[in-house]
């Protein structure tokens, strides 16, 4: 099963068709992907996990390993560490992204193998689907939906489904 978020943000799947936001800097082949670069990188990447803010939504309806996110959970960032791209417990002693997050775009988070079998320092972590802002502002890389799409691809998705990025 493959979902499709392309270059000219339109997102497809199974039964969807709809709208997402991309990284600020666009889509960049994979090879290509930078730490902080704000691009969203081109291939196939399997949807690996579930996290959800059980005090702000319901559980979301799928077969997808699924997790509740706690205060203290975070995504190690930093380049050189050895938990880089992978989740940690906060406070953490190098950079880390909060997945507790204020401005909801973190409500529902969908983990995406990238970067991860194993990281490679400075080829990009925390390629995340989640969450639109309502302004349909770019992300820092990621692919992001609307709640109702993303509620969708949840229910729709089974255990070895990928997201592609592609170029239109």
């Amino acid at each position: 099963m493959i979902f499709t978020a392309r270059s000219n943000g339109g997102f497809e799947g199974p039964e969807i068709s709809c709208r997402c936001a991309l990284g600020r800097s666009g889509v960049i082949a994979a090879q290509d992907k930078r730490e902080g670069d704000g691009a969203s990188p081109l291939g196939l990447w399997p949807i690996r996990r579930v996290l959800y803010r059980a005090d702000r939504i319901a559980r979301p309806t799928t077969s997808l390993p699924l997790s509740v996110i706690q205060p203290h959970d975070g995504w190690c960032d930093a380049p050189d560490d050895p938990a880089y791209n992978q989740f940690v417990g906060l406070p953490y002693p190098a950079s880390a992204e909060a997945l507790w997050r204020e401005d909801g775009v973190y409500d529902i988070v969908v983990i995406l193998g990238h970067n991860d079998d194993p990281p490679v320092s400075q080829m990009g972590s925390a390629i995340f689907l989640h969450l639109a802002r309502p302004d349909w502002t770019p992300t820092q890389g990621c692919v992001a939906l609307q709640m109702r799409d993303l509620l969708h691809v949840l229910a729709t998705a089974e255990p070895g489904a990928v997201l592609a990025i592609a170029a239109v």
